[in-house]
């Protein structure tokens, strides 16, 4: 008979806020001139390949996005806020509820987060938007992601592999395997789909970052299953 999980706002503070404070680690580590350089250096690497493998589809999809304004927009603001805030809320929910899915998905967005650090510190990577011939939506919605106190809480140098990506995978199988409506599963599915959407709109990402955070995602949901003392899911509600 499996142990009663047990929950402990302390306990997942901490776990939190470790897990935050490896990630700022390493954006200290890399986001320098230095680092700056070599996320450039990266990228256009990045972008070589995919041309090499015919999948550079970046500069027609945001081309065929600026002039969709409205959509646009809220893409902006989605790739801001939406991404962290569903994967946060989402979490926060299942632990309010006393969810025994819980530990299992904050196990897997450990995983995904701290997974993607050792790519990040050997690889730093810049986003589509640092480059020639892309433009930077949402600094033209008035919002930069490079200076200020906005670019001291995440790491502008971490494209590759696509955080967002992981999170939305992450994200998107909690909420299938926990939602009772078949309406909010479907939802759930096409979450993954959408964010890609918006982090190739926006030139935040790359296509070759997108698949490779969504390979980390999956991963890390697989090996949050097969962790000790995690069962499946029982009873959730959406």
């Amino acid at each position: 008979m499996s142990a009663r999980p047990v929950f402990s706002v302390r306990r997942e503070v901490a776990v939190g806020l470790g897990t935050y404070a490896a990630y700022l680690a390493v954006r200290a580590l890399i986001v320098n001139d230095r680092g700056r350089r070599a996320a450039l250096r990266n990228a256009r690497r990045v972008m070589a390949a995919e041309w090499w493998l015919g999948v550079h589809l970046e500069p027609h999809l945001q081309r065929a996005s600026l002039s969709r304004r409205r959509a646009l927009a809220v893409a902006n603001v989605s790739y801001v806020t939406l991404n962290v805030g569903l994967t946060v809320g989402w979490l926060m929910l299942l632990y309010a509820r006393r969810d025994p899915d819980f530990h299992r998905l904050r196990r897997a967005w450990v995983i995904a987060t701290l997974g993607a650090q050792p790519a990040h510190l050997l690889f730093p990577t810049a986003p589509p938007r640092g480059l020639e011939g892309f433009t930077d939506t949402i600094r033209e919605a008035g919002i930069d992601l490079d200076s200020g106190w906005v670019a001291y809480m995440y790491n502008p140098v971490a494209a590759m592999p696509s955080i967002h990506m992981a999170y939305a995978e992450v994200t998107s199988g909690g909420i299938a395997s926990a939602a009772r409506s078949p309406v909010v599963r479907r939802l759930a599915r096409a979450y993954p789909p959408t964010v890609a959407l918006i982090v190739l709109a926006t030139a935040n990402h790359f296509v070759l970052d997108v698949i490779a955070g969504s390979l980390l995602g999956r991963a890390s949901l697989a090996l949050a299953r097969r962790a000790p003392g995690v069962g499946p899911v029982a009873g959730g509600r959406a």
